[in-house]
């Protein structure tokens, strides 16, 4: 287990850390420190104004505006535009939130306190740290953020400039060219991902490019929705979609951003036209560099009420802790951060966590009017592990489903909706 130290490489100093001024706060005021802008820091952040009022809320986020991972696909193929999918945190400060624009840089478990970029010391009761993933540049060879400008990931959304340069690069590409994905294994953020950005990427070539191919190269055997997904791409692009699994050569272990080559274990190098590389992620910096992450790269929390299992005042919700055999998804990060509030406050108080359940759903859309889902529910169980309850969820139904699969897109788009006002609104 790795054990929490105050590292003067990153911390700039414990003593400095210490020494700073420490924001004022009205006498007996709980703080609530939240880290992290998106599904899981965003929501935890309404979620502990509207539950608990006496609570003073701070949310840390560097990007003044949040671009959404979930629903980026569909801009992919044509179906929604960047400001479709681009939330502002107005809402969040008309609830009574605070939010600070600026990079967590170090956070001092002891002494309770984060320190900002910009200089800035917040002191806190309970953190809520939800900064989301990590790229691991280097992991794959030939991959780094200067090959992410040529072969984009379009994995962690930013301002949503990745997922812009991949449909300019689509909208360039000629003709009968060929697209080529490069997936890792798991775990990553968003495990049907990559399935509904090739489902996407394929609509568009379909209406405008008609000629051309798509190359899946996987490191993985099997995928999340995998019988869904590959009917759903026979149905509407016929061969049009190439699946190449890890057992036979699909693992790419290297890359040439300049001659869009991506390379597979056996040696065999494919040239694409246009190259969408999901590289190996892990937890964002400042959990690995804060020593709150395992040597997989994720952290280890309670399963119970999410606290670091190595700092308990810190509860690290989202994509960044290692919660299998829950997905890395909107959904979960959404419910697992009101438990995380709920446990939080409830310490606090000397109280005991409420009981937990963590329900995840996961829409995808396979084309404009086609959608697929997976539903799953989740509980703490032996040894600080999660279990998904029983007989709790499933996958849509296969066949021949037009009206099904109607219903589905149009219950994804309502999702979309319901999630994102439930966080900013």
């Amino acid at each position: 287990m790795t054990r929490l130290t105050r590292r003067a490489a990153v911390a700039g100093g414990a003593a400095l850390l210490l020494a700073a001024p420490a924001a004022p706060r009205a006498q007996g005021t709980a703080r609530l420190l939240v880290i992290g802008g998106g599904f899981g820091g965003a929501s935890a952040a309404r979620y502990a104004r509207l539950a608990h009022p006496e609570i003073q809320v701070t949310l840390v986020e560097p990007l003044t505006r949040f671009v959404t991972c979930p629903y980026g696909n569909l801009l992919l193929g044509g179906f929604r535009g960047i400001g479709d999918i681009t939330h502002s945190y107005d809402g969040l400060r008309a609830r009574g939130v605070t939010v600070v624009h600026d990079w967590a840089e170090a956070i001092d478990a002891p002494a309770k306190r984060v320190r900002l970029r910009g200089g800035q010391i917040l002191p806190y009761d309970k953190l809520i740290l939800a900064p989301g993933i990590a790229i691991r540049w280097g992991a794959l060879d030939g991959y780094d953020e200067a090959a992410a400008e040529m072969m984009p990931h379009a994995w962690v959304p930013g301002d949503g400039s990745q997922t812009l340069l991949l449909r300019r690069q689509l909208e360039a590409m000629p003709d009968g060219g060929t697209v080529g994905f490069a997936i890792p294994d798991n775990p990553f953020r968003c495990p049907p991902g990559p399935y509904e950005r090739i489902s996407m990427v394929a609509a568009y070539l379909k209406r405008h490019k008609p000629r051309s191919k798509i190359l899946a190269l996987d490191a993985k055997q099997a995928f999340s929705k995998q019988g869904l997904f590959q009917d759903g791409w026979k149905a509407l692009y016929g061969e049009m979609v190439e699946w190449v699994p890890g057992n036979r050569d699909g693992k790419v272990v290297r890359v040439d951003p300049r001659d869009r080559v991506l390379e597979s274990e056996f040696g065999v190098r494919h040239k694409v036209d246009v190259a969408n590389v999901i590289p190996p992620q892990s937890a964002a910096r400042i959990v690995t560099a804060s020593d709150l992450a395992e040597p997989s790269g994720w952290a280890r929390v309670n399963t119970a009420t999410f606290a670091s299992v190595v700092a308990p005042d810190i509860h690290i919700v989202g994509d960044a802790n290692n919660g299998a055999p829950m997905p890395k998804s909107g959904y979960v990060a959404n419910t697992t951060s009101k438990q995380a509030v709920a446990s939080a406050v409830a310490a606090l108080r000397g109280q005991a966590p409420p009981e937990a359940v963590y329900f995840n759903t996961c829409y995808s859309h396979v084309g404009e009017d086609y959608g697929i889902s997976v539903v799953g529910i989740f509980r703490p169980g032996p040894n600080n592990t999660f279990v998904e309850v029983p007989n709790s969820g499933g996958v849509s139904p296969r066949g021949d489903l037009p009206d099904q699969r109607r219903l589905e897109a149009q219950y994804a788009d309502a999702w979309y909706a319901s999630i994102t006002r439930d966080m900013f609104g």
